[in-house]
C-alpha cells in the first residue's frame, strides 16, 4: 500500500511536470509560429521591398540644361561634352603612384592632387574619384592611349555648360559653377550630386530653376558591398526650358568689338517694345573660366583690373549723365510753362547765383540761343536758368516720369536705380536743407545725379516713341511661355515738351554746329538724332579756371571727363535708341557719339523693313526746326 502511495504521488507529479513543460513548449512553438506568419504573411510585402532595395539602389541623373539663344536662333550657352578623368581607387595598388604616372600625360595641379587623395580616404574604393575634368580631345587621346599603363584610371564623357561667345555676353547670360554650402538650403536633391553645377550670375542665375530640368534616375543591381553588379533601368530626366533673348548676337559681338579697350558700356533698345537688341559692358571676363574653375593667377587679374570686369556697367555703373539730361530738362521747362522754347538766353560763358559763378563749357559764350539752340549747342548757362526757374522737385518729377532713378526689374540681377535727388532726399540722406546752386547744377546732369547706361536708353527711347513708359525686357520666350510685350502706357507728357527735345537732339546731330554734326549718319532714311554729354569727375577750383583749366589730355586717367553719347533713329519714324557710356573717355562728341553712330548704323542695316510695320505706332516724331543763331 505504501509503495502504491508512492507511485501515485510520483506520478502526478511526473504529469504535472510533463503538462507544464509541455504547455511551455507549446507556447514557444506557437509564438515562433506567430512570430512567422508574422514576418513571412503580414509583413511579406515589406521586408520584400527591403530586400530589393538593398539589391537595386537608384542613382539620381544630371538632366541637360537648357539652351539659351538670341532673337535669331543663335546659341548663346548650351552643353558640351566633357572629358573627363575617373580614378577607381581599388583597382591601383598605389594611388599617388598612379598620378605621378598620369601627371605626365595630363599635368595636375597641387589642389587637384590634394582633392582625389582626400576623397579616396573617406569614399570607398570601389567609387570613382573625378581627377581631371574639361580635357582637350588630345588630352583625353593620350589618357586612352596610356591607359593600360595607369592602373585604376578611367576616362569618361560626360556634359558641362559650355559659352561660345565667351567675354562678349558675359554679363548678360552669366555662369554656373558649383554648388556651395549656402545654396544647399535648396532643397532639389540634384544639387547634392557630385560635380552638379548651378546658376551663379546674370540670366544662368535668374532663370536657374527653368534652366536646370528634372533630375533622372538610373537603377543598378548592387552587391552586399553596394557595388554595382548591372544596371537595371535609365531615366535621363527631363532638359531644362530653352530661353530666348531679344538680343541679336552679331549687334552684340560688334559693339563688343566697338568698345574694345575701354571701360565702357552700350546698351541698344526696340522703342516701342522695350526689346534690348544689345547689352555690351568692358572689359568683361570669360565664363568658361567659372565653369572649368578660376586659376588664382586669372582671379587676382579680374579683380585688380582698375577697369573693373567683374562689373556689369549697363546695369551697375552709375554714372552723371551730364549734358544727356538736358532734354529732361527742357521737357520740364515746357511742361511747367516756366520757359517758353522760343525765349532766348544770352550766354556770355558764365552766370552767377550770389557769389558762386556757374561755367559753360564754351569759355566766351554762345550768345543768345532758344530752348532747341541750347540742346544742339549744349549750352550750359541755358540750363541753369531753367533749372532755376523750375527747381529741383519739378525736374525730379520729369526725370522720374522718363525712368531714372527706377529699377525697372529687369532680367539680369544687379540692376542699380540711380539717384534723382529731391530737397527731401537731401534732407533724409544729409540733414542739410537743398541749396539752389545744387539745383543749378543738377539742370547740366552733374552734381548728386547718376544714371546707368540702361536707364539713358530707356530715358531716351521713350523721348522718341512719343512718351510712353516702355520698360526694357531681355527673355522672349522660356520654354513654351512667350512673355507678352503690351503697349507701354503714356507718361502723360505733353507732345510740345517732347517735340523740343527730340528737334534739339535732331539738330544736335544734324545741323552744322551741332556737337555731333561730325557723327551723324549720312545715308537717306537712317539719320540718327543724338545728344552728346561730358561728365565731370572731379571740381575744378576757382584758381585752376583763372590759370587755364587743364584738359583731358592732361589729366591722368580717372580724372578725365566720361563720355556719354544717346540716340534714337531714324530721326521720321523713330524705331531704335542707344546709350553709349566710355568711363574717363574725355569727350561725348569726340568718343561715345562715333561709337554709338556705328552700332545704329548697323542696327538700321539690319532692321527688317517689314518688322517695322508690325511695331505698336507712336506718334510721329517732330521736325527739324531751321537754326537761328543767337
Amino acid at each position: 500500500m505504501l509503495t502504491d502511495g508512492t507511485d501515485n504521488a510520483r506520478f502526478k507529479t511526473f504529469s504535472r511536470r510533463a503538462a507544464i513543460l509541455g504547455g511551455a513548449q507549446l507556447l514557444v512553438f506557437g509564438g515562433l509560429a506567430s512570430r512567422m506568419y508574422y514576418l513571412q504573411v503580414l509583413k511579406s510585402s515589406e521586408y520584400q521591398m527591403l530586400a530589393e532595395e538593398n539589391r537595386v539602389n537608384m542613382r539620381l541623373l544630371a538632366p541637360l540644361r537648357g539652351e539659351i539663344l538670341d532673337r535669331f536662333g543663335t546659341v548663346l550657352a548650351s552643353n558640351r561634352q566633357n572629358f573627363r578623368v575617373l580614378l577607381i581607387p581599388e583597382q591601383t595598388p598605389d594611388i599617388e603612384e598612379t598620378l605621378t604616372k598620369l601627371n605626365r600625360v595630363v599635368p595636375l595641379s597641387e589642389t587637384q592632387w590634394k582633392r582625389v587623395l582626400r576623397d579616396a580616404r573617406r569614399s570607398p574604393a570601389f567609387l570613382p574619384i573625378t581627377v581631371s575634368e574639361n580635357l582637350s580631345w588630345a588630352q583625353f587621346a593620350q589618357v586612352n592611349i596610356h591607359e593600360p599603363d595607369l592602373p585604376g584610371i578611367e576616362p569618361d564623357v560626360g556634359e558641362t555648360r559650355h559659352y561660345p561667345h565667351g567675354p562678349a555676353l558675359a554679363h548678360v547670360v552669366g555662369y554656373v559653377a558649383p554648388v556651395s554650402e549656402n545654396d544647399l538650403g535648396d532643397e532639389d536633391p540634384l544639387l547634392k550630386l557630385p560635380g552638379f553645377r548651378i546658376g551663379k550670375s546674370g540670366l544662368e542665375r535668374r532663370l536657374d530653376r527653368e534652366l536646370r530640368g528634372a533630375a533622372g534616375a538610373s537603377h543598378v543591381e548592387v552587391n552586399a558591398y553596394g557595388r554595382v553588379i548591372r544596371e537595371l533601368s535609365k531615366d535621363p530626366g527631363t532638359p531644362g526650358s530653352k530661353v530666348v533673348l531679344t538680343l541679336d548676337m552679331d549687334l552684340q559681338k560688334y559693339a563688343t568689338e566697338r568698345l574694345a579697350g575701354e571701360a565702357a558700356a552700350a546698351v541698344v533698345m526696340d522703342i516701342h517694345t522695350g526689346d534690348v537688341l544689345a547689352s555690351v559692358s568692358t572689359p568683361a571676363y570669360d565664363p568658361n573660366d567659372f565653369n572649368v574653375g578660376l586659376s588664382q593667377a586669372t582671379w587676382d587679374g579680374l579683380i585688380q583690373n582698375p577697369y573693373k570686369p567683374l562689373v556689369n556697367k549697363t546695369i551697375a555703373g552709375q554714372y552723371p549723365p551730364g549734358s544727356t539730361f538736358k532734354m529732361i530738362v527742357a521737357a520740364a521747362a515746357v511742361e511747367h510753362k516756366v520757359m517758353p522754347p522760343t525765349e532766348r538766353i544770352r550766354c556770355t560763358g558764365k552766370t552767377t547765383l550770389g557769389n558762386h559763378e556757374f561755367h559753360c563749357w564754351k569759355r566766351r559764350g554762345h550768345g543768345y540761343v532758344d530752348m532747341r539752340q541750347a540742346i544742339m549747342h549744349s549750352c550750359n548757362t541755358y540750363f541753369y536758368e531753367a533749372a532755376k526757374r523750375l527747381g529741383i522737385d519739378r525736374i525730379n518729377e520729369m526725370a522720374h516720369r522718363f525712368g531714372l532713378g527706377e529699377s525697372y526689374g529687369y532680367e539680369v540681377p544687379g540692376e542699380k536705380s540711380g539717384l534723382v535727388p529731391s530737397r527731401g532726399w537731401k534732407r533724409a540722406t544729409t540733414g542739410a536743407p537743398w541749396q539752389q546752386g545744387e539745383t543749378l547744377i543738377a539742370g547740366v546732369g552733374q552734381g548728386y545725379l547718376l544714371a546707368t547706361p540702361l536707364q539713358l536708353a530707356v530715358m531716351t527711347s521713350r523721348l522718341a516713341n512719343g512718351g510712353r513708359a516702355v520698360k526694357p525686357r531681355l527673355v522672349r520666350s522660356v520654354g513654351e511661355e512667350i512673355m507678352d510685350s503690351p503697349l507701354a502706357p503714356s507718361m502723360g507728357v505733353s507732345d510740345a515738351a517732347l517735340a523740343v527735345a527730340r528737334d534739339g537732339m535732331n539738330m544736335v546731330s544734324n545741323v552744322p554746329g551741332g556737337t555731333a554734326y561730325r557723327s551723324r549718319l549720312t545715308e537717306p532714311g537712317m539719320q540718327l538724332a543724338g545728344k552728346t554729354g561730358s561728365a565731370q569727375v572731379r571740381r575744378i577750383s576757382r584758381e585752376e579756371r583763372e590759370s587755364g583749366v587743364l584738359t583731358n589730355e592732361e589729366l591722368e586717367w580717372k580724372q578725365r571727363e566720361h563720355a556719354l553719347f544717346v540716340a534714337f533713329a531714324p530721326v521720321k519714324d523713330p524705331r531704335y535708341a542707344v546709350s553709349v557710356v566710355v568711363e574717363h573717355g574725355s569727350s561725348g562728341s569726340r568718343t561715345a557719339a562715333p561709337i554709338a553712330r556705328d552700332i545704329m548704323r548697323l542696327v538700321l542695316e539690319r532692321d527688317p523693313s517689314n518688322t517695322l510695320a508690325e511695331a505698336p505706332q507712336a506718334p510721329a516724331s517732330s521736325l527739324v526746326s531751321p537754326l537761328q543763331e543767337g
